[in-house]
This record gives C-alpha cells, sequence and structure tokens, in this order.
C-alpha cells in the first residue's frame, strides 16, 4: 500500500481559517475516494496528514484532482513550507515516527 505524509507551516495563524475551508472541502473529496485510512493534525501553524491507499494509481487520481489540486496549485498563498513524502506501508506510523521520516526523507517545497 501507499502511505503519504504531509506537513504545511503557514504564513501565520490567520492563514487558518484558508487552510480549514480548503481541507473541509479535500476531505469531502476524500470521503468520495478509495482512501483506506486517514489522520490529521496541527497546532498554530503547522499542520499534518497522513493517507493511506491501496496503489499508487488511486492516490494519484485523488491528488490531481478536484479540490486537492486547487489547494496545492494555491499553497504558496498560505504556506512557508509543505514537505511530503510518499512510501509503502502497510498502516499508517505513529506520528512521532511521521514526523521524524518527513523531517528526514520529505520533499520540502519552500516558499516567500
Amino acid at each position: 500500500m501507499i502511505l503519504v505524509l504531509t506537513s504545511i507551516t503557514l504564513k501565520s495563524p490567520l492563514k487558518f481559517f484558508s487552510l480549514s475551508y480548503k481541507a473541509m472541502r479535500i476531505i469531502q473529496q476524500m470521503q468520495d475516494s478509495s482512501c483506506i485510512a486517514f489522520q490529521k493534525r496541527g497546532f498554530w501553524t503547522t499542520h499534518y496528514t497522513m493517507t493511506l491507499w491501496r496503489n499508487i494509481e488511486d492516490m494519484k487520481r485523488f491528488s490531481g484532482n478536484g479540490a486537492h489540486l486547487a489547494a496545492i496549485k494555491s499553497a504558496s498563498l498560505i504556506a512557508t513550507e509543505v514537505r511530503t513524502l510518499t512510501l509503502e506501508a502497510d498502516e499508517l506510523p505513529k506520528w512521532r515516527e511521521a514526523g521524524l521520516l518527513l523531517k528526514e526523507k520529505g520533499k520540502t517545497l519552500r516558499y516567500e
């Protein structure tokens, strides 16, 4: 299965409102997808998600469409940094492990 870990660091705490609106639409899209498992957590300006997919095709179908694609395209408006890591796994990791994996191996996009 495919595990996707993501973190986003917001430009300011006020960007949380925009993030929440986008997240609500993404979660609605995810509920109609073939996502196996999903968890989120965050506080202040740093937020994380974990998703588990049967295969890479299902994950790409989700991430390249709808609300998720729109959020990716507008990330630079609300974030200073987005990290992602995609790997094979049988289950969602503990949050501590997920954070370490993202920090050590994640692909980082930085915005001004």
